[in-house]
């Protein structure tokens, strides 16, 4: 089972204020393990199913090298598409008020992707179905 953790908060914790749009609004450290062996590349999806007008996606990444083990902070570790903003790159947890849950995800896929800097979640799900090896997920909280 791929599992994602990170050194800077716990499963269902808060998410510190320096990686959010209230402190530096950089990537926080993550650490992935059980990568299976016939992996070919990782994608990382970053979303918040709590936002007012439904998920919000903060961060669309794929074709970060299957041998990663870690995500350093403020780290671009693949290619990245387009966040809910419909601007590249990571965008911090920004929640209008009160808290939300921030799902980290990772996919272990069989293959490398195809996809352009145009590419937003949806599209980067459609390209992974039926190539998912493995997934594991991290969930932080963020409370305005």
């Amino acid at each position: 089972m791929l599992t994602v953790k990170s050194s800077v908060f716990e499963a269902n914790k808060l998410i510190p204020k320096k990686y959010s749009c209230d402190g530096d609004e950089i990537n926080p450290p993550l650490s992935i393990g059980g990568v299976p062996k016939e992996a070919k590349s990782l994608a990382l999806i970053v979303d918040d199913p709590d936002a007012p007008s439904g998920t919000f996606d903060h961060w669309v990444v794929w074709n970060i090298p299957a041998s990663t083990s870690s995500v350093g902070e403020n780290t671009v570790p693949g290619s990245e598409g387009l966040n809910g903003a419909r601007q590249p790159g990571y965008m911090g947890p920004c929640p209008p008020s009160g808290t939300h849950r921030y799902y980290f995800k990772v996919y272990a896929l069989d293959i490398a992707l195809k996809l352009g800097a145009t590419t937003k979640k949806k599209d980067l799900e459609s390209a992974m179905q039926g190539h998912i090896l493995a997934k594991g997920e991290l969930v932080g909280l963020y409370h305005r």
